[in-house]
């Protein structure tokens, strides 16, 4: 495994270790962005249908590819859920590839909101 790759499931596993002892559980990535799509949401911890759960990953996905012009923020719903709009082609990536993308974009996310030394 190369340096880059290598450094970035570190810091990965010490994101989802302080994850763990911030709320008891060591998420996977499914519920890392579930966890960033509530934080977005900004109602607080409730209850949610699977689909909501699908639309909170949605939320993170495209909020923590925004930071790199991937998707633009065109703001909240009459509930207060955001929405966001394709600003560009995301690279075509193999599995492993768009995985380590999206940690990356994750890992910068929890850092520009202080949870996260860079």
């Amino acid at each position: 495994m190369e340096h880059a790759a290598a450094d970035l499931q570190v810091r990965w596993l010490k994101l989802r270790i302080k994850l763990k002892e911030r709320f008891g559980i060591k998420p996977d990535m499914n519920g890392v962005l579930l966890l960033i799509g509530i934080q977005e949401l900004g109602q607080g911890p409730q209850e949610f249908s699977k689909e909501q759960k699908q639309d909170l990953m949605h939320i993170a996905v495209c909020k923590v590819l925004a930071q790199s012009g991937y998707y633009v923020y065109e703001g909240d719903d009459e509930e207060g859920w955001p929405h966001y709009a394709s600003a560009q082609p995301l690279p075509p990536f193999n599995l492993i590839e768009q995985e380590n993308f999206l940690k990356d974009h994750i890992l910068l996310y929890f850092q520009q909101n202080g949870f996260i030394e860079p």
